[in-house]
């Protein structure tokens, strides 16, 4: 599930606004608060997450040559990459 809503665009399905944005989530600075928003709808969009307890999902960045960014997300010790923004 969670797999699913990372490939999905936002607003993927008509009427709904589930998907996700990682574009925009790169385009933000690191520091305003981005990637708990980004976490908080990865939440919203799958339920079963709000039953896990806090801390469970977490945003890692890691630094690779030369100047790119890769995103993953940590979901109750399962590792998921985002998907690379076209």
């Amino acid at each position: 599930m969670v797999q699913h809503q990372l490939q999905t665009p936002l607003n993927g399905y008509l009427g709904s606004g589930y998907g996700s944005d990682t574009k925009a989530l790169l385009m933000r600075p690191q520091n305003d608060g981005s990637a708990d928003e980004y976490l908080a709808k990865l939440r919203k969009d799958v339920p079963v997450l709000q039953a896990l307890p806090a801390g469970s999902t977490n945003l890692y960045g890691v630094q690779t040559a030369p100047d790119r960014l890769d995103l993953m997300i940590e979901v109750a010790g399962t590792m998921f990459t985002l998907p690379t923004p076209k």
